[in-house]
């Protein structure tokens, strides 16, 4: 054999035993995750009761009474976070509280890989009606706010108003997007999602909390209710990854819309928030609706009612007041 031969033999031998060990640490790392997983489903208790609408399971927590309120979590929450921020305790002293795992996130299952705040609105809709919850207040937290603004757009007689925390409104160039669009596909996505993703999320988990925090810290509640290990599962990360990729086109789609929205709406936004640039959302959001209210709340982030779960509450009070009053374009903080 020539030594050119004897190289070019050497080179092959070389990336055949790097691709059988690329090949091998993935399949170990898909045996990890898939472990981790179902260890994870298997610890995890939970809070309420299910729904069933058509091939969706839903996590629902319903408690206390009087007029009706639903809490949409924002993505990669769950209902677990919404408990842990006080909000649902605080509302449901007044009223009575639905708040639920989205469809892909904690206990509720999702029916499709392609998924859009309107879908979820419809299936929303029709828990609305299997729970005989009638024109519900709904707060909802960042990428929700699409959810709640879908519903109000497509059936305003079905609810009594919005209160919108920390939302993203308009189409935005966005670095995880990007990165999300990518563990959307098909095939390289599932790959990635089924083996070193998860991991990789669950050793970033602390510096994604701090961030969505900040500048305040997690509080001891989050830290003790909300399941990271829930949350980097296969499945739930790709719903975030779906949520991600598709909240620019959703976006574009209803901010044609807003000005239509005649109901009571407050919008609130911490003035620090990392998540969503308060300028190009909020306040944006507030100057083209007819009836509503823009609070910022100094010294907080994206994390506004685990910060302050009694303005919400206030909110909701403020939404129900005027929602059967004349509109008004009146814009001012309250």
């Amino acid at each position: 054999m020539s030594p050119v031969s004897f190289r070019q033999a050497q080179t092959h031998a070389s990336l055949r035993n790097a691709a059988l060990l690329g090949a091998a640490g993935l399949a170990a790392s898909a045996v990890l995750v898939q472990y981790l997983a179902r260890r994870a489903e298997s610890r995890h208790q939970a809070i309420g009761r299910f729904a069933t609408i058509g091939k969706t399971t839903i996590h629902v927590v319903d408690r206390g009474s009087g007029p009706p309120v639903i809490l949409l979590h924002g993505n990669g929450g769950m209902v677990d976070e919404l408990e842990a921020s006080g909000l649902i305790d605080q509302l449901a002293e007044n009223h009575r509280v639905i708040a639920l795992d989205r469809p892909g996130f904690g206990l509720s299952t999702r029916p499709e890989r392609a998924w859009s705040p309107e879908q979820e609105a419809q299936l929303l809709l029709m828990l609305m009606h299997q729970m005989r919850a009638e024109r519900p207040v709904i707060v909802a937290h960042s990428w929700s706010t699409l959810v709640a603004l879908s519903l109000a757009l497509d059936e305003p007689d079905a609810i009594s108003g919005l209160v919108l925390i920390g939302g993203y409104y308009y189409p935005t160039t966005r670095t995880d997007v990007m990165l999300q669009s990518i563990l959307n596909m098909p095939a390289i996505g599932d790959l990635l999602r089924h083996t070193v993703w998860p991991l990789m999320s669950r050793a970033t988990a602390p510096l994604a909390i701090k961030k969505v925090f900040w500048p305040l810290r997690p509080t001891d509640a989050f830290r003790e209710r909300y399941s990271v290990p829930m949350a980097t599962r296969p499945s739930q990360l790709g719903a975030v990854a779906a949520d991600t990729s598709s909240m620019p086109a959703a976006a574009a789609r209803l901010s044609k819309r807003y000005g239509e929205l005649l109901m009571p709406v407050d919008v609130i936004v911490g003035t620090d928030d990392r998540m969503v640039t308060p300028s190009h959302h909020s306040r944006r959001l507030n100057r083209e609706l007819h009836n509503s209210f823009l609070d910022e709340v100094p010294g907080v982030g994206h994390m506004v009612h685990h910060a302050h779960p009694q303005l919400i509450a206030r909110r909701v009070a403020h939404v129900l007041e005027r929602a059967l009053k004349p509109v008004t374009t009146q814009r001012t903080r309250v």
